[in-house]
Protein backbone atom coordinates (compact mmCIF):
# COMPACT_ATOMS: atom_id res chain seq x y z
CA UNK A 1 0.00 0.00 0.00
CA UNK A 2 3.42 2.28 1.20
CA UNK A 3 4.87 1.42 -2.39
CA UNK A 4 1.53 2.34 -4.44
CA UNK A 5 0.69 5.54 -2.52
CA UNK A 6 4.87 6.14 -3.26
CA UNK A 7 4.33 5.71 -6.86
CA UNK A 8 0.95 7.96 -7.09
CA UNK A 9 2.79 11.08 -5.29
CA UNK A 10 5.47 10.62 -7.41
CA UNK A 11 3.55 10.92 -10.72
CA UNK A 12 1.60 13.11 -8.92
CA UNK A 13 4.53 15.96 -8.58
CA UNK A 14 5.86 15.05 -12.44
CA UNK A 15 2.42 15.98 -13.73
CA UNK A 16 2.25 19.11 -11.91
CA UNK A 17 5.41 20.08 -12.87
CA UNK A 18 4.59 19.72 -16.51
CA UNK A 19 1.10 21.27 -16.25
CA UNK A 20 2.68 24.21 -14.67
CA UNK A 21 5.76 24.51 -17.40
CA UNK A 22 2.53 23.88 -20.05
CA UNK A 23 0.95 27.45 -18.31
CA UNK A 24 4.17 29.12 -18.46
CA UNK A 25 4.68 28.59 -22.02
CA UNK A 26 1.06 29.35 -22.70
CA UNK A 27 1.16 32.50 -20.69
CA UNK A 28 4.50 33.45 -23.04
CA UNK A 29 2.74 32.48 -26.50
CA UNK A 30 -0.11 35.03 -25.30
CA UNK A 31 1.74 37.87 -25.00
CA UNK A 32 3.54 37.06 -28.32
CA UNK A 33 0.46 36.04 -29.99
CA UNK A 34 -2.28 37.32 -29.12
CA UNK A 35 -3.80 34.57 -28.24
CA UNK A 36 -4.04 30.92 -25.94
CA UNK A 37 -2.46 28.03 -27.91
CA UNK A 38 -4.71 25.45 -27.73
CA UNK A 39 -2.62 22.24 -28.41
CA UNK A 40 0.66 23.50 -26.28
CA UNK A 41 2.56 20.32 -27.64
CA UNK A 42 2.55 22.04 -30.81
CA UNK A 43 4.38 24.93 -29.10
CA UNK A 44 6.49 22.61 -27.49
CA UNK A 45 7.66 20.71 -30.39
CA UNK A 46 8.41 24.29 -32.42
CA UNK A 47 11.27 25.10 -29.73
CA UNK A 48 12.89 21.96 -29.58
CA UNK A 49 15.37 22.20 -31.55
CA UNK A 50 17.23 18.95 -33.37
CA UNK A 51 20.02 19.03 -31.11
CA UNK A 52 17.68 17.36 -28.35
CA UNK A 53 17.23 14.54 -30.56
CA UNK A 54 21.02 13.58 -31.57
CA UNK A 55 21.74 9.95 -31.47
CA UNK A 56 17.65 9.14 -32.01
CA UNK A 57 15.98 7.08 -34.06
CA UNK A 58 14.32 8.89 -37.24
CA UNK A 59 11.22 8.39 -35.92
CA UNK A 60 12.35 10.26 -32.97
CA UNK A 61 13.32 13.14 -34.86
CA UNK A 62 10.04 14.43 -35.77
CA UNK A 63 9.89 15.62 -31.71
CA UNK A 64 12.25 18.41 -33.37
CA UNK A 65 10.98 21.67 -34.63
CA UNK A 66 12.40 20.46 -38.32
CA UNK A 67 9.44 19.45 -39.58
CA UNK A 68 7.50 23.15 -38.20
CA UNK A 69 10.18 24.96 -39.44
CA UNK A 70 9.34 23.31 -42.98
CA UNK A 71 5.89 23.66 -43.18
CA UNK A 72 6.56 27.76 -41.32
CA UNK A 73 8.76 28.41 -44.19
CA UNK A 74 6.12 27.46 -47.03
CA UNK A 75 3.40 29.54 -45.43
CA UNK A 76 5.44 32.45 -44.61
CA UNK A 77 7.42 32.62 -48.55
CA UNK A 78 4.07 32.39 -49.82
CA UNK A 79 2.21 35.17 -47.11
CA UNK A 80 5.45 37.54 -47.95
CA UNK A 81 5.00 37.25 -51.35
CA UNK A 82 1.36 37.99 -51.34
CA UNK A 83 1.56 41.17 -48.39
CA UNK A 84 4.54 42.53 -51.54
CA UNK A 85 2.60 41.66 -54.73
CA UNK A 86 -0.29 44.03 -53.17
CA UNK A 87 1.67 46.68 -51.46
CA UNK A 88 4.21 47.51 -54.26
CA UNK A 89 1.79 47.09 -57.63
CA UNK A 90 4.10 48.57 -59.59
CA UNK A 91 6.87 47.21 -58.87
CA UNK A 92 8.03 44.24 -61.55
CA UNK A 93 9.35 40.37 -60.14
CA UNK A 94 12.80 41.05 -59.67
CA UNK A 95 12.16 43.63 -57.44
CA UNK A 96 9.65 41.64 -55.32
CA UNK A 97 12.02 38.65 -55.31
CA UNK A 98 14.49 40.54 -54.10
CA UNK A 99 12.43 42.20 -51.11
CA UNK A 100 10.89 38.90 -50.42
CA UNK A 101 14.24 37.60 -49.86
CA UNK A 102 15.25 39.87 -47.27
CA UNK A 103 12.37 39.70 -45.29
CA UNK A 104 12.72 35.97 -45.01
CA UNK A 105 16.86 36.33 -44.69
CA UNK A 106 17.92 34.26 -41.83
CA UNK A 107 19.90 36.83 -40.74
CA UNK A 108 16.67 38.88 -40.43
CA UNK A 109 14.71 36.22 -38.75
CA UNK A 110 17.10 35.72 -36.43
CA UNK A 111 16.75 39.13 -35.47
CA UNK A 112 12.78 39.10 -35.26
CA UNK A 113 13.07 36.07 -33.16
CA UNK A 114 15.49 37.39 -30.88
CA UNK A 115 13.49 41.19 -30.54
CA UNK A 116 10.58 38.56 -29.64
CA UNK A 117 12.25 36.83 -27.16
CA UNK A 118 11.90 33.41 -28.49
CA UNK A 119 15.71 32.12 -27.51
CA UNK A 120 14.28 31.63 -23.88
CA UNK A 121 11.63 29.37 -24.65
CA UNK A 122 13.99 27.45 -26.90
CA UNK A 123 14.85 24.10 -26.04
CA UNK A 124 18.81 22.64 -27.24
CA UNK A 125 21.53 20.52 -25.90
CA UNK A 126 24.02 23.12 -24.20
CA UNK A 127 27.06 20.74 -24.90
CA UNK A 128 27.52 21.78 -28.37
CA UNK A 129 27.19 24.22 -31.08
CA UNK A 130 23.51 24.47 -32.17
CA UNK A 131 24.14 27.08 -35.29
CA UNK A 132 22.99 30.47 -36.01
CA UNK A 133 19.87 29.96 -37.65
CA UNK A 134 17.84 28.24 -34.67
CA UNK A 135 16.26 31.53 -33.57
CA UNK A 136 14.71 32.06 -37.45
CA UNK A 137 14.22 28.66 -37.51
CA UNK A 138 12.09 28.57 -34.40
CA UNK A 139 9.87 31.25 -35.47
CA UNK A 140 9.17 29.53 -38.49
CA UNK A 141 8.39 26.84 -37.10
CA UNK A 142 6.30 28.64 -34.69
CA UNK A 143 4.60 29.62 -37.47
CA UNK A 144 3.75 25.82 -38.63
CA UNK A 145 2.92 25.59 -34.92
CA UNK A 146 0.14 28.44 -35.73
CA UNK A 147 -1.32 27.13 -38.61
CA UNK A 148 -1.53 23.53 -37.15
CA UNK A 149 -3.59 24.77 -34.26
CA UNK A 150 -5.81 27.47 -35.91
CA UNK A 151 -5.85 28.37 -39.10
CA UNK A 152 -3.98 29.58 -42.43
CA UNK A 153 -6.06 32.86 -41.55
CA UNK A 154 -4.42 33.10 -37.67
CA UNK A 155 -0.98 31.84 -39.41
CA UNK A 156 -1.20 34.96 -41.85
CA UNK A 157 -2.82 37.17 -39.08
CA UNK A 158 0.30 36.69 -36.85
CA UNK A 159 2.78 37.57 -39.98
CA UNK A 160 1.40 40.66 -41.03
CA UNK A 161 0.21 42.28 -37.92
CA UNK A 162 3.13 40.75 -35.34
CA UNK A 163 5.65 40.19 -37.80
CA UNK A 164 5.09 43.16 -40.40
CA UNK A 165 3.87 45.84 -38.11
CA UNK A 166 6.11 45.63 -35.62
CA UNK A 167 9.69 44.52 -36.59
CA UNK A 168 9.91 44.44 -40.42
CA UNK A 169 11.07 48.46 -41.77
CA UNK A 170 10.33 47.91 -45.13
CA UNK A 171 12.50 50.91 -46.19
CA UNK A 172 15.65 49.74 -44.41
CA UNK A 173 15.27 46.62 -45.92
CA UNK A 174 15.21 48.07 -49.35
CA UNK A 175 18.59 49.66 -48.71
CA UNK A 176 20.00 46.34 -46.97
CA UNK A 177 22.23 43.66 -49.00
CA UNK A 178 20.93 39.66 -49.07
CA UNK A 179 22.06 38.05 -51.95
CA UNK A 180 25.62 37.23 -50.46
CA UNK A 181 25.96 34.67 -53.18
CA UNK A 182 26.23 36.65 -56.31
CA UNK A 183 28.51 39.09 -53.95
CA UNK A 184 30.61 36.15 -52.97
CA UNK A 185 31.07 34.81 -56.51
CA UNK A 186 32.12 38.79 -57.55
CA UNK A 187 34.69 38.95 -55.22
CA UNK A 188 36.25 35.67 -56.32
CA UNK A 189 36.13 36.83 -59.82
CA UNK A 190 37.66 39.79 -58.90
CA UNK A 191 40.57 37.85 -56.78
CA UNK A 192 40.60 35.24 -59.36
CA UNK A 193 39.68 32.51 -56.46
CA UNK A 194 37.46 29.34 -57.43
CA UNK A 195 34.30 29.12 -55.35
CA UNK A 196 31.96 26.07 -55.13
CA UNK A 197 28.56 24.70 -53.86
CA UNK A 198 28.73 20.93 -52.67
CA UNK A 199 25.96 19.26 -51.46
CA UNK A 200 27.42 16.93 -48.58
CA UNK A 201 24.68 15.36 -47.07
CA UNK A 202 20.88 14.66 -48.06
CA UNK A 203 18.73 13.93 -44.95
CA UNK A 204 15.43 12.72 -45.59
CA UNK A 205 12.64 12.76 -43.12
CA UNK A 206 9.01 11.05 -44.52
CA UNK A 207 8.88 13.15 -48.54
CA UNK A 208 11.08 15.78 -46.93
CA UNK A 209 15.02 16.33 -47.85
CA UNK A 210 17.31 18.62 -46.18
CA UNK A 211 20.63 19.36 -48.23
CA UNK A 212 23.56 20.33 -46.16
CA UNK A 213 25.53 22.57 -48.45
CA UNK A 214 29.38 23.19 -48.42
CA UNK A 215 31.05 26.44 -49.42
CA UNK A 216 34.86 25.91 -51.05
CA UNK A 217 37.07 28.72 -52.22
CA UNK A 218 39.88 27.64 -53.88
CA UNK A 219 39.13 23.75 -52.59
CA UNK A 220 39.24 24.90 -48.88
CA UNK A 221 36.23 24.09 -47.14
CA UNK A 222 34.65 27.63 -45.83
CA UNK A 223 31.22 27.37 -44.75
CA UNK A 224 28.17 24.67 -44.17
CA UNK A 225 24.39 25.28 -44.18
CA UNK A 226 21.39 22.88 -44.20
CA UNK A 227 18.30 23.73 -45.54
CA UNK A 228 15.47 22.19 -47.16
CA UNK A 229 15.62 24.35 -50.41
CA UNK A 230 19.01 23.68 -51.96
CA UNK A 231 19.01 27.56 -53.04
CA UNK A 232 18.67 28.88 -49.63
CA UNK A 233 20.75 26.59 -48.18
CA UNK A 234 23.67 28.10 -50.58
CA UNK A 235 22.70 31.81 -49.96
CA UNK A 236 22.95 30.77 -46.08
CA UNK A 237 26.69 29.17 -46.55
CA UNK A 238 27.59 32.51 -48.96
CA UNK A 239 26.38 34.55 -46.11
CA UNK A 240 28.10 33.00 -43.42
CA UNK A 241 31.68 33.26 -45.30
CA UNK A 242 30.77 37.06 -46.87
CA UNK A 243 30.17 38.11 -43.17
CA UNK A 244 33.37 35.84 -41.50
CA UNK A 245 35.65 37.74 -44.85
CA UNK A 246 34.40 41.15 -43.87
CA UNK A 247 34.92 40.61 -40.09
CA UNK A 248 38.42 42.19 -38.65
CA UNK A 249 40.59 39.85 -37.12
CA UNK A 250 41.23 41.08 -33.91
Amino acid sequence: MLFLYGNFYFYFIVLRRLLSSDKKLSGSLKNILGFYPRNISLYQMAFRHKSMTRGTTTENTKTSNERLEFLGDALLNAIVAEHLFRRFPYKDEGFLTKMRSKVVSRNHLNGIAIKMGLQDMLTKDSGGYAGNSIYGNALEALIGAIYLDTSYKRAKNFILKRIFVLYVDMDELENTETDFKSKLIEWTQKEKKSVEFRVMEEARYADDKTFLIGLFIDHELKAEASHYSKKRAEQMAAEKTWTALNTPTP
